[in-house]
């Protein structure tokens, strides 16, 4: 039987236009003018509504995703609107605006932290959208009425803003985030390696090799150019089967940001030998959340709402961090909603039939 497309009372979507200050002059050159999709749900303009206050969801989208893709027409399926729209008629969830930010960079994107390589999307989130958001719509505007939630890289998002930026969230939904670094980055670095090499220069001939010179800074973690050209040949051609490469070099972006270093940012492996720099991995893990849960309790504790989950075959393995980040959670008694599913990384919007309730119940309150 073939899949039949419902359709509910849609509510109403404004597009809005940002012009960033906090994005201004990043060392990508993405724009700082985003646009700024927010969804308003049925009761909004309702007669008689016209004093009601609602909650605000923002939808933090993953690596190479944006907001802007989550109010598209999605085939065989629900869109985020379409799906939000559909819980709130079933008496599932309460009323919500739903707010769709535009984080993409040149890169592929960012994990919605503060970054001297890629910008500073955290303050980009909590110190420009938020009040902008509010200043435009009849919002509840103070923490205990405002969330956030991602997949992949946005559920890493959601909960490392729960956890660094407890004034602005009450509550979070981190669907498959990023977690557990060593599981889910480190062993990827070998392909990532290898893809750079391939844009070593010179080109490497067969004979007798001087390791020490061809390794002459990266033992630092810095950039023999192989990666600068990497990321030109793939701006060039935006071949899709380079883009968990690019996902690595923007995590280094991410999280081990210098602005003296080759392309503003170093490496976590020897380029030529592929041996791990301590002091570079360091300064990735001090971003995992497994290990910035016990620095973080009393914004944990703060917390109205906090759902996690993952598939148990996700192929990168997030699932063992989700469920370390939940034991860590629960060793120091953070209440939380741990659930797994038969699935893995990709198509798991479904989830949000759990997550959205979840979130709307936590801070309708």
């Amino acid at each position: 039987m073939p899949i039949k497309r419902a359709s509910w009372p849609g509510g109403r979507l404004v597009q809005l236009e940002h012009d960033s200050l906090v994005l201004a002059g990043n060392a990508l050159g993405d724009p700082q003018r985003r646009k700024l999709p927010v969804w308003l749900p049925p009761q909004y303009d309702q007669p008689g509504q016209e004093q009601q206050r609602y909650p605000v969801l923002y939808d933090l989208a993953g690596f190479t995703g944006s907001g802007l893709g989550h109010v598209n027409w999605k085939n065989f399926g629900e869109n985020v609107i379409e799906r939000a729209a559909r819980l709130i008629q079933e008496g599932k969830m309460a009323p919500m605006i739903l707010v769709f930010p535009d984080c993409f960079t040149a890169l592929g994107g960012n994990q919605y932290i503060n970054s001297s390589a890629l910008g500073d999307y955290a303050d980009y989130l909590t110190q420009e959208l938020v009040p902008f958001v509010d200043a435009q719509f009849r919002t509840l505007a103070s923490r205990d009425h405002r969330g956030c939630f991602g997949h992949s890289s946005g559920g890493y998002g959601a909960m490392v803003h729960v956890m660094r930026h407890p004034e602005t969230w009450g509550a979070a939904a981190n669907h498959s985030g990023d977690a557990y670094f060593d599981f889910v980055y480190r062993n990827a670095w070998a392909d990532t390696l290898n893809t750079l090499a391939r844009h070593a220069e010179p080109q490497r001939r067969a004979g007798p090799i001087d390791i020490a010179a061809l390794e002459l800074g990266c033992d630092q973690g810095l950039d023999d150019g192989r990666v600068k050209r990497f990321l030109e040949a793939f701006w060039m051609s935006n071949k899709a089967k380079n883009v968990d490469t690019l996902m690595n070099v923007a995590m280094a972006a991410s999280y081990d940001p210098d602005p003296a270093a080759p392309n503003g940012f170093r490496l976590p492996f020897n380029l030529e030998t592929g041996e791990l720099l301590p002091q570079r991995w360091q300064q990735w893990l001090r971003h995992d959340p497994i290990n910035m849960v016990a620095d973080h309790l009393d914004a944990l504790r703060s917390l109205k709402g906090l759902y996690i989950d993952c598939g148990w075959a996700d192929q990168y393995q997030i699932h063992f961090g989700c469920r370390i980040l939940s034991k860590r959670l629960a060793a120091h008694g953070i209440p939380h909603v741990y659930e797994e599913f038969n699935d893995n990384h990709s198509g798991v919007d479904y989830r949000l039939d759990h997550s959205l309730p979840f979130l709307s119940q936590a801070l309708a309150g």
